[in-house]
């Protein structure tokens, strides 16, 4: 079916090469002037960056923005398969279909919790520590967010260092009107009850938004409810037309029941079916910011951001494998005690980005450049002894046995000059520095389980390089930027007290690379397409190992750097306006088609395993190399097809995905384990329709299936939380929704 649609795009590409300009108005034709049409067309996002905004630098880099109100999708749920579908390259993971975390990763890097790109938003850290433990369990309801903004490759030089780029949620700002009120109101399937309102508006100097978002459902799957509430405050005033400063307040709080994991066997029986009725998992979050904006001269604009994140990660239940039964027993007449796992995080920063604008001769420069200061604190506390209880109670007896305290420390100063050698061509070098200091102690196990204070250094300089050359309304790009992962805490801290930590550990490090064309052509054909090339060394495994090389005294696992992988491929985006490339949209409305495929390559290159025979008492340790293998939970191929019509009053789109077979596991183990947490998984097909329907200037009615053909299928296995075993993919759902702006 997927060679239908390369053909159908081939067709379509044709038609626009050979398709002429059939309006243009020659010097004596006559005109007749009507009262204007409006033609609303809401599917041309993505749309790009300038060359400049907000004091950032985007000339020559790959980015997208996403406009929320030019799409169709479920945004009540957060469906980030739908509203991410125009990106290509991006993995989503789908836990459940809450849509509480936003779980995405590009171009074959790792889709937890968005760990592999600098999460924001409005311009702010929301991840729980940017460098030792970078996991979003939080992101904005998407009826709050106005844009989505994403910038792959040369993205590591303003933003950070980060593999995967960054991604900024841009929320909703009333610029016109002294009051407004915006509410959206939703149903569902399976108990599914959503509300957003807001009220905002722009009165003298003063600017001010203010929303509250609701949402509970008793979820697809059994033992899979959740509730969630969503607040945030914005208040902004304007000194004169060259200052401001404004203020934001987000507080988030969610409580989760997690269904757990599953076998292959139980999975093929029912994918809804849970044997996990105690599993819980909570988030209270909170996100504040002051910012100041000014320019200092004609030529010369500041921002100052000081931010702050309080935050906590909440869970509580029974972790055994999908094989072992969470049942009461017989003896006792009661469930086994639960484990409670619980994190306190407190970051606190300031970031300084600024913007000059200069001429050397006749070369137009635009300087970027900035420094950011950033404190984070982690309180880990784990494997607590729980409840017998069923509820969501954090109670746990005596002291945790695992007690850690994480202390991040960053300054990071950057620099990014565009020299416009001339009107078309510009080249832009760029340079970052960090200085990280990552500090660790604690215990961990109650008896002699100290293990000392640990502490990481590191001084850190990337470079860059980016090109951008205009033709017309399209631009070929290129850059190249260096990135690196710092040792997480979790490398930092031994899981079993006879592990080992290398004291050699270097960070992970690596480059991303691309070169692309894109733009717009006569006003109905969007586009982007590109190869990227994207190194990743030292990643951090461990390696079995004899105590003093004598297999007498036992083994131990030594964490070390164990090798590389290269991620590579193409990735492309087309968005064609079938009726205003023929010239009917005025009488017929607009109808686009649109398809974003990339095909990626990830693969190990080096990198060291080791595996265990024991016949006592004999014990061998055979040390093998998994260059060659798949890298886990990378596709081979990620495409979305759409195709959707719209004019004044009406919208609606389809959607359909296409995603490959992916390894869970770096040992690309084909044949799925007993416990469901190893083993392959097929790719999957799926059909999302959603449609809006606008009436009385201010009110809409929005309605939507998705996963339209209620196919099975799932996009990740767990070791872990949020439960060990094979997680589901949400089934057929609907939505119906009613809203108004006044």
């Amino acid at each position: 079916m997927k060679y239908y649609y390369y053909a159908l795009l081939a067709l379509f590409l044709s038609n626009i090469i050979s398709a002429q300009d059939q309006f243009d108005i020659e010097p004596n034709d006559t005109i007749k002037r009507l009262n204007p049409v409006i033609i609303i067309a809401k599917q041309q996002s993505p749309e790009r960056m300038p060359e400049t905004k907000d004091n950032v630098l985007f000339s020559g880099k790959k980015n997208e923005v996403l406009k929320l109100e030019s799409i169709n999708g479920n945004l009540t749920n957060n469906n980030a398969r739908e509203i991410f579908a125009r990106i290509p390259g991006v993995t989503v993971w789908e836990n459940e279909g809450s849509g509480l975390q936003i779980n995405v990763g590009v171009r074959g890097l790792s889709p937890n919790r968005s760990w592999e790109l600098n999460t924001r938003q409005n311009g702010v850290d929301m991840s729980a520590d940017v460098f030792g433990y970078p996991e979003a369990y939080y992101n904005p309801p998407l009826e709050a967010v106005e844009t989505i903004q994403i910038v792959r490759g040369g993205a590591s030089l303003q933003f950070g260092p980060q593999f995967g780029g960054m991604l900024n949620y841009v929320l909703k700002r009333e610029k016109d009107k002294p009051f407004t009120f915006e509410t959206q109101n939703t149903v569902g399937s399976y108990g599914l009850l959503s509300s957003f309102n807001a009220i905002g508006g722009k009165y003298k100097k003063w600017s001010y938004y203010l929303y509250n978002h609701t949402r509970n459902a008793k979820g697809w799957r059994e033992n899979n409810r959740f509730n969630a509430r969503n607040t945030h405050a914005f208040i902004e005033y304007r000194f004169s037309d060259k200052t401001k400063i404004s203020a934001e307040y987000t507080n988030s709080d969610y409580v989760m029941q997690q269904p757990g994991g599953l076998t292959d066997a139980q999975f093929a029986a029912n994918p809804r079916q849970s044997f996990r009725s105690r599993n819980w998992f909570g988030v209270p979050w909170n996100i504040f910011s002051v910012n100041f904006d000014t320019k200092v001269a004609a030529r010369f604009d500041v921002n100052i951001k000081a931010f702050g994140l309080i935050g906590e990660r909440n869970s509580v239940g029974f972790l055994g494998a999908a094989t072992v039964a969470d049942a009461i027993s017989a003896s006792t007449n009661q469930y086994a005690k639960r484990q409670v796992d619980s994190d306190n995080y407190k970051n606190f920063g300031v970031e300084n980005r600024n913007l000059y604008r200069y001429s050397l001769g006749k070369i137009k420069n635009n300087l970027a450049f900035g420094m950011r200061l950033y404190q984070a604190n982690i309180e880990r506390f784990q494997k607590g002894v729980g409840t017998t209880g069923s509820d969501f109670d954090l109670s746990s007896e005596g002291k945790f046995p695992i007690e850690l305290e994480f202390l991040t420390k960053n300054i990071a100063f950057f620099a990014e000059n565009q020299f416009k050698l001339t009107d078309n061509f510009s080249i832009t070098p760029g340079i970052r520095f960090e200085h990280i200091n990552s500090t660790a102690n604690g215990r961990i196990t109650i008896v002699d389980g100290n293990f000392g204070e640990k502490i990481i250094v590191r001084n850190k300089p990337l470079l860059g390089l980016g090109l951008e050359y205009k033709l017309n309304k399209t631009n070929i790009y290129a850059n190249i930027s260096q990135a690196f992962r710092p040792v997480l805490f979790s490398d930092l801290t031994p899981p079993a007290i006879r592990d080992v930590i290398d004291p050699n550990l270097k960070d992970a490090s690596g480059f991303n690379a691309d070169l692309g064309y894109r733009g717009v052509y006569k006003g109905f054909l969007n586009f982007d397409v590109s190869v990227f090339y994207l190194s990743y060394n030292n990643r951090v495994g461990g390696i079995s190992q004899f105590v003093n090389n004598d297999q007498t005294q036992g083994t131990y696992l030594f964490r070390t750097n164990l090798g590389e992988t290269r991620n590579k491929g193409i990735e492309s985006f087309v968005d064609l306006n079938i009726t205003k490339m023929i010239g009917i949209e005025k009488p017929y409305g607009n109808l686009d088609v649109f398809a974003s495929m990339s095909f990626i390559d990830s693969k190990y290159v080096n990198f060291k395993s080791s595996t265990l025979t024991t016949n006592p008492p004999t014990t061998i340790i055979t040390e093998t190399n998994l260059s060659g293998n798949r890298v886990e939970n990378a596709p081979r191929y990620i495409h979305n097809f759409g195709m959707s019509w719209s004019n004044n009053e009406f919208s609606a789109t389809l959607q359909y995905k296409m995603s490959g077979k992916i390894f869970t596991d770096a040992n690309n183990t084909k044949n799925a384990s007993t416990n469901g947490q190893t083993g392959i998984l097929d790719g999957y097909e799926l059909f999302d329709f959603s449609s809006e329907y606008k009436f009385l200037k201010n009110f809409n009615f929005r309605a939507g299936i998705n996963n339209l053909l209620d196919k099975s299928y799932a996009t990740r296995r767990s070791s872990g939380y949020p439960g060990p075993g094979i997680l589901p993919g949400e089934g057929r759902s609907f939505y119906i929704s009613v809203g108004a702006k006044l």
